[in-house]
């Protein structure tokens, strides 16, 4: 059966999506890093493009799990749902991890040949350890949502971000354990609002025009509301702890971190203002599901979002002056 015009172009859109969101990690360092005086780390680009499939594998699942409790607890609902996507994304999760997982192997340097990984050197490292704790908790999640209770998938992938927000602040760092719970809160929320909203709007599209979609995308809406004043706080407070409030201007345009770091508050920016133009429709629109084309387009500015995400956990961590 022919495809529609209309499905065309949204399969192209998504291609271009795809393409655009692994260019910012790739091609994202130098630009970054040019006149700033800081040292490009060999691979920066590969391990940035990792980080980001590992922050978007991370979503699908854990916003998956989220939006169909919303659906499931909803009065008057189908009981219908897409297909999950979490098996494959946790997969492709552990892929990532893997590969995260030899770069740490080699000392934080990207392998040449599979005889500079040094497997059993991982056991012996902080970092070994948490990369080999993503690595598991991603093949564990894949094996989970397999099975015939998928919510079971929640452990390990608890642990991945549990694992995450551990690697981001090492021991050596200023108060580390305030850093990673900052970061714990930060990615849990984040992945909840990126990956829920996509199954929620797959939902809809499966549903129809039924009454319950636009209750779906209301609930949906109010918890985003807190999950962003969550991002919000915590995104602010971590900015503030490596880019104290008397150089945090100066270092927004004369460091990497700090130019990304703009970037991404640019895209969180725009995100936040489609997300209030979805809830003016839901709530003052004649028709609530018209709701969807704001939201659509949220989606695809959280995507970038996720890959400008990758790009600033790869760069070097601005100085404390």
């Amino acid at each position: 059966m022919p495809q529609a015009p209309g499905g065309r172009r949204r399969a192209v859109a998504v291609l271009l999506l795809v393409a655009l969101g692994a260019l910012i990690p790739l091609l994202g360092p130098s630009p970054a890093l040019h006149g700033t005086g800081e040292a490009d780390p060999p691979g920066t680009g590969g391990i940035a493009l990792l980080r980001t499939v590992l922050f978007a594998a991370l979503a699908v699942p854990v916003g998956e799990l989220f939006a169909v409790r919303l659906a499931r607890t909803l009065p008057g609902a189908p009981p219908a749902l897409p297909r999950s996507w979490s098996t494959v994304a946790n997969s492709v999760g552990f892929v990532a991890a893997l590969g995260l997982a030899s770069v740490v192997a080699t000392g934080n340097l990207v392998p040449s040949s599979p005889t500079d990984i040094d497997v059993g050197g991982l056991y012996e490292t902080r970092d070994g350890k948490l990369a080999l704790l993503e690595v598991n908790g991603f093949l564990a999640a894949a094996l989970c949502s397999a099975s015939r209770r998928p919510v079971t998938q929640v452990l390990p992938l608890t642990a991945v971000v549990v694992a995450e927000a551990l690697r981001a602040h090492p021991a050596t760092e200023y108060s580390p354990l305030v850093g990673s719970g900052l970061t714990l809160v930060h990615l849990t929320c984040a992945s909840l609002w990126a990956g829920g909203l996509p199954h929620v709007l797959r939902t809809l599209r499966l549903w129809g025009r039924v009454e319950a979609g636009a209750a779906l995308l209301g609930r949906y809406a109010r918890v985003a509301l807190v999950l962003l004043a969550a991002i919000t706080a915590t995104g602010v407070c971590s900015s503030l702890r490596r880019m104290p409030p008397g150089t945090i201007l100066e270092q927004l345009t004369d460091t990497a971190y700090g130019r990304v770091l703009l970037a991404k508050v640019v895209l969180m920016a725009g995100v936040s203002a489609l997300a209030l133009w979805a809830r003016v429709r839901l709530a003052r629109a004649a028709d609530p599901l018209t709701a969807r084309s704001p939201a659509r387009a949220e989606v695809c500015v959280l995507a970038l979002v996720v890959a400008v995400s990758g790009l600033l956990t790869a760069l070097p961590v601005p100085i404390r002056w």
